[in-house]
Order: structure tokens, then sequence, then C-alpha cells
């Protein structure tokens, strides 16, 4: 076990105390008593000193270790002057994009440019540059040569391989080599940041920092790596990508739901490799860069391999050419533990953006001010998400102490609260607390979700715990409500029905948002999300105990546009479900290739990964054009008119001419209405109707209204 995070002897600054804000500016060090920083975090977002922050959580973990901290956020990259404000750092400098990739953060799945920046001062747009990791670190090494540069964060994070990059439709190289960085830090990075920066405070060379889990680092000297005991596996001899007979692939997980039937040849295999020679450490090579960017089913393969060594009780490094230099992964950090997690999460934020703003409103920091995070992880690993290869799929939980106390905090502190706690939840809602209920199959499991196909008759999912949570904040002196804003899973809750009536009597502000993201099993199987009928017995579930409360609430399901694997006809289908169901969708949700992720693999190559890639693989359904891309969209909202000339076309073309007409058992009318009136399609429900301006007629009440 690694050594406990608050462990360490702290750095001789510890005397100095902690700061109201970490400084961004000479003066305020200056007013601290500070000749220089020992680290400088530079980030793309506002600083926000709050828990949900990255650069405050980092800063602040820093500074608890004793070490003086600076912030940069935001600088105008056009030039190495801002990045000169706090001067040169003792120890080194830190940069991350911020809490979002800056190139999801400004551009749309359609690749247009937004027009806001919900983590800036006053909701502008433009303050960050795109690819935000690499020209923050190549000012920093116009600033100051050979400091030593880490980065990390999200964008780094999903970065640390060769990737494909959405946005210039190619494979990049790893982000590492693009910054120049001298280490990189993926996932949740507070074990790593404060070994690195201990070692460092202790004299030891940044290039000599090689063993620290969840780093990854640019190295020629694999051969004296070797030497020292390293064995170089080639994955394509675990996950072979010929059509073939192979041996047998370890990685090959039979599809079903009890961990205890999966993992016996997948934790065989690996004792096998280690079995010839136990002295020996096992690192696996994925293809290079140069190959998975000309051969995408390279590229799947390299993908399949990364998730299936993300566990960090099995993870083995993994090691990929760029050119004449490698790029080395050391496995995942272990976990935080409960006692680490408070702890990270009470030291002293001031919960408030820096004072330098003004009154300038950071919409981010708006929505989140009053919600309070439990726990870490995702254990779904729905292929289009990212937050299972940054977080990891084993939750990290705080205490129910823990929590209650930042309620009081917040009630105490924040001249903003009406009393209402806005979320308890973090990147879901109702995995606090869950678990393998075996510590040795979690520790040998190398299954990318614990809950699809099916939920694994090995994870708990009694979520008593968390009933018992939310009545404890309900009864906090000074709190009137408290919601449940995060995505919910609802395949887990409808194992606990007494959570369900807990949630929807108390804990839903009129409306709750959970994501089925299709009805069609094909999409639903590349995205690892549960059949429609999940949705169903959560619905069913949700009216009864509504009704039961005497309230009058809605779930509002979200779906994805135009994600791997899914057909014009699995779009038409969706559209015809949502009209039964009388659903009329406000916003939909196009997918956005996120570097790293299972569905990009899966959009970039047209290859299933989360099946051993073969050559002879049969290829997966892609939805690349922008006109194909558009018409999945407009299935999802097939009640707006803009959008049926498309779908008339579209659905002649499906041979579908029996949905265009004016019955309810058409999907959309035979005629386009004037532009000017007001659009009711009276078969589609009431929800969410959309006004187009048609003024009333005070003698006869509305025009006649087309169908």
């Amino acid at each position: 076990m690694p050594p406990h995070l608050f462990s360490y002897r702290k750095y001789w600054a510890e005397c100095l105390g902690p700061a109201p804000e970490l400084p961004m500016s000479r003066a305020e060090m200056d007013a601290l008593g500070w000749d220089s920083c020992d680290i400088i975090i530079v980030t793309g977002d506002a600083y926000v000193d709050h828990p949900s922050f990255g650069m405050a959580v980092i800063g602040r973990v820093l500074e608890a270790q004793g070490f003086r901290v600076g912030i940069i956020a935001q600088p105008d990259w056009s030039s190495a002057e801002p990045f000169k404000v706090l001067g040169q750092p003792n120890l080194f400098f830190g940069v991350a994009a911020g809490n979002m990739d800056s190139m999801i953060n400004r551009y749309t799945a359609d690749r247009k440019r937004r027009n806001d920046d919900a983590y800036t001062p006053g909701n502008v747009a433009g303050k960050r540059p795109d690819r935000a990791v690499i020209v923050y670190s190549q000012r920093i090494r116009e600033a100051f040569r050979g400091v030593p540069l880490i980065v990390g964060g999200i964008e780094a994070s999903l970065r640390r391989i060769a990737h494909y990059d959405y946005w210039s439709d190619k494979v990049r190289r790893s982000v590492l080599l693009d910054s120049r960085a001298d280490l990189l830090l993926f996932g949740n990075a507070e074990r790593a940041i404060v070994e690195v920066a201990h070692r460092l405070a202790e004299g030891e060379s940044i290039r000599e920092i090689r063993d620290v889990r969840g780093t990854a680092f640019v190295s020629r000297q694999f051969s004296t790596q070797a030497a020292e005991g390293w064995r170089e596996l080639d994955s394509t001899s675990i996950d072979t990508v010929t059509p073939a007979s192979a041996p047998p692939n370890p990685y090959d997980v039979p599809q079903t739901t009890d961990c205890a039937q999966r993992p016996d040849n997948d934790v065989q295999a690996v004792r096998l490799l280690d079995s010839a020679a136990p002295e020996e450490r096992v690192v696996i090579r994925i293809p290079d860069y140069e190959r998975v960017k000309a051969d995408p089913d390279l590229y799947a393969h390299a993908s399949r391999i990364l998730h299936k060594e993300t566990n960090p009780h099995n993870a083995r490094p993994l090691v990929q050419g760029h050119g004449d230099r490698d790029v080395w992964l050391n496995p995942p950090p272990i976990p935080l533990s409960t006692p680490e997690l408070d702890q990270v999460f009470e030291l002293p934020y001031t919960r408030l953006p820096h004072h330098s703003y003004g009154e300038a409103k950071i919409p981010a920091y708006e929505m989140i001010r009053h919600s309070v995070n439990i726990m870490r992880g995702c254990f779904g690993g729905c292929t289009f998400c990212s937050i299972t290869e940054h977080e990891g799929r084993i939750i990290q939980n705080r205490s129910e102490d823990s929590i209650i106390r930042e309620i009081e905090q917040i009630r105490d502190t924040s001249p903003a609260f009406t009393g209402v706690i806005s979320d308890l939840g973090g990147p879901t809602a109702n995995m606090w607390r869950l678990a393998c209920k075996s510590a040795e199959i979690e520790a040998s499991c190398r299954k990318l979700s614990c809950v699809f196909p099916g939920i694994c008759k090995n994870l708990n999912t009694d979520q008593t715990p968390l009933i018992q949570l939310y009545r404890r904040a309900r009864e906090v002196q000074g709190v009137k409500k408290v919601l449940i804003a995060s995505g919910l899973r609802y395949d887990l809750a409808v194992e606990t029905p007494e959570y369900v009536k807990e949630l929807v009597t108390h804990h839903v502000g009129g409306y709750l948002k959970i994501a089925p993201e299709h009805t069609e099993n094909d999409p639903l199987d590349k995205m690892m999300k549960p059949g429609i009928g999940s949705y169903d017995r959560f619905k069913a579930m949700f009216e009864k105990y509504s009704a039961a409360a005497g309230k009058e609430q809605y779930l509002i399901p979200y779906f994805i546009a135009a994600h791997p694997g899914t057909s014009d006809e699995d779009m038409m289908n969706l559209a015809l479900w949502l009209k039964r169901n009388r659903y009329r969708a406000d916003q939909v949700q196009t997918f956005y290739p996120s570097p790293m992720a299972t569905a990009t693999a899966m959009y970039h190559s047209g290859k299933n990964p989360l099946r051993p890639v073969r050559r002879n693989s049969a290829s997966l359904a892609t939805v690349k054009g922008l006109a194909q891309r558009r018409l999945h969209k407009a299935f999802l909202r097939y009640h707006d008119p803009e959008n049926w000339p498309e779908l008339r076309k579209a659905l002649r073309r499906m041979g579908r001419n029996d949905l265009i007409g004016n019955g309810k058992v058409h999907l959309i009318p035979t005629r386009q209405p004037p532009k000017r009136h007001r659009v009711v399609d009276v078969n589609a429900g009431n929800f969410a109707t959309q006004h187009t301006g048609l003024p009333r007629n005070p003698k006869r009440g509305r025009k006649r209204q087309p169908r």
C-alpha cells in the first residue's frame, strides 16, 4: 500500500501556514511574506478556490504538504511575459487546461466555435488557447528554460498516448512530446503530485523520477530498464490482430454478469506471463505511433489494450514508440482511502472565486457553489464518456461525517445560501459506497463495466447507506431542500426500491434528468448502456412514488445522436419511441469523439474494440458525414418543422412513406406550416412545446394550427 497522502514530512514553508487565497500576483506573494513560489500551477480556468476545481484541489493539497503554491489562471498566451508574473518556481511548473478539455470547451460537436465559456468570468469565450496544455507549456519553456514541467488534468490525461484528434481528423502523438513536458500525471493526481514534489524538494532530478504510479514520461532508455529486470511483451501476442488461429486470449472475456466466472482465464494468463521468471517485471508494448496513425485496426487494438490495463491492482506498464523515443505509462494510482479523500475535501478552501474577479459571474461556479461532491470514479464504463479513463472504475468515497460537515460549512459561510443544497453527487448520483463484494475478484478483474451487459453478481448494489446520508443531510439545521442533480444510474437505482422512493419523495425539484441514451440494442451495446427496459422499470417506480407523494414530477430523458454503431433506422425507431411516449426534446446531444474514449476508437477505426480486433472483424457503422449527423439529430427533434424537409427526404429514401402524414401513426406531417405560426404537434403531447410568436386573435382565440 502507498503511504498515506498526508503522512509525508512537511516541507519547511509549512511554518508560514495556509494562504487565505493562493496568490496570483507578486503583490499577494509580498503580503504573504513569500520571496518565491515553490510550485506554480498554470490553468485554463479562472481560479476558483473550491474543491470542484482541479487547480484548487492540487494547489491546496500541495500547500498542506508545506509548499508555497501560486496560480496563473487564464494567462494571455500571445507571449511568454504573463508566465513570468510570479517569477521562477523553486521546484516545478504544473500545467492543466482546466476542468474541461480545451477543444471540447471551445468547439461544438459540429466543430463550430462556441460563444461562451462557463469557466471564465463573465462567460466570455476565447480566454484559453486551443490545445492549452501544449501552448502553455511552450510559453513556459520560452520564459524559463530548464525548470521542471509537469502536465496534468483531463486534457493531458486523455492524450497520454497516440490518440485520434477529432478536430484535425487525424491521429496525433502523445501530448508529452508536443508539450516537451518532463512528466505527465493522469487521473486524479494527488498521490503522484505529492510524491513527485517531495522527491524534487529532496534534490532528486525530475529525469530520475520514473517509478511513480499515474505518471507517463518520454524515454530513450528502455534497453537500460530492460536490463534492470523488465521484460517486454508485444501486445499483439496477447490480442492478435491477424485472422489466423491465435493462442488463448486473456482479454477475450465472456459476456457474463458474474465476475466469478470470468477472471480465471484472465488471471491465469497474467500469472503465466510472470511465473516463468518471477523476478522479471512485464511491460506491454502497444503498436507505435507511426503504425496506429497509418492503420486504424491497430489503433483500435491499442485502445483495447490500454482500457484493459486500467485496474490499478493488476495493470501493467505500457510503452509506445514515437520515432526513436518511447512514451512509458506507469500503472494507474491506487485510489484514495476514505480518510484521505475526506482530508482533501476539508482543506481550507474559501469556496469562492479569486477576489480579483470582483462581481463577475463564473457560470460553472454558480452551478456548483452549493453542491457537495460525495465520491469519485465510475464503474459504468460508458464508451462515449471520459470519466472512467480519468478517475478510474473503483469508487472513492467520502465519509458521511465529512459530507455533513461540508453542508454545514456552506450554510455557515456562503452569503448566497438560501437553504438549498443543489446536489449531493459526483460523476454519478448513486454509486456512493458501491463496490465489488470480493477484494480478490476486484483485484483481478479486467472487465470494463460492472453493470454491462448486466449488473455483476459480485457488485454490492445496496443503496441503503445513501438513503441514510440523504436523510441526515435533510436534517441539518438551516437546510430546506437537498436536490440530486448528478447523473443517475437508473439500472442500479431500481435494485433498491426504497432508494427510488426516497429520491422521488424528497430530492427531485420537479424534473429529474436521466440518460437512457437510446432505445435500440445495437447502439446501446456499443455504448455499454442497459436496454430500454431498465428505463421503463425506473419510470414506473418514479411515477408510482411521485403519485404517492402527491407531486407532479417529470423525467427528462437524454439521448445521443450519431453514436458509432447507430443506423438511420435506429434513429427513426428512437424518434417513433419519443412520439409514442409524448416526449419532445428541446436540447439534444450529438456524439462528440473525445480523445482516448472507446467510442472514439470505434468512430475512427470502424471496428469494435470491446471485442478482440481482427483484420476480418465486421466493420462498425459510423456516422461521420455532416449531413448524416444532422439527420440523426433531426430524428431526435422530429417535432421541429425546420427538420421536416430533411426527415421527409430520408424517410422516402428508407422506404418509410407510411410515416409521413397527418395522423397519429405518422412521425411527421405532409406539408410545412407557414413560418410565423406557432407549431403544436397534437400527437406529440404538450411537453416542452415550441412557440414561434403567432399572436392571439382576441375574438376567435388562436388561429387553427397546422397538424
